[in-house]
């Protein structure tokens, strides 16, 4: 099953070109990337066999490339399946 969710990156503000190709290098090219609200994020359309599992793969993804995540996003459809 595919999971949708965002990790939004802590101490930074705003994503950058360099940060995108570090984040897509350590494994998450199933993402999308962005800032918005003062915040940078990484959007995920990951699969896996639960949302558990898809969670902590993608924060180990982002940990890889080096960014600290803050907060783990997702809309209450992805919850409810």
């Amino acid at each position: 099953m595919v999971y949708e969710f965002e990790l939004v990156l802590g101490d930074h503000d705003v994503m950058t070109v360099e940060m995108g190709e570090a984040l897509v290098a350590a494994g998450c090219d199933d993402s999308t990337t962005g800032s918005s609200g003062g915040k940078a994020f990484v959007a995920f359309d990951r699969e896996a066999p639960s949302l558990e599992r898809a969670i902590r793969s993608a924060i180990g993804d982002v940990q890889k490339a080096g960014f600290r995540v803050a907060e783990v996003r997702m809309s209450p459809e992805s919850v409810s399946g």
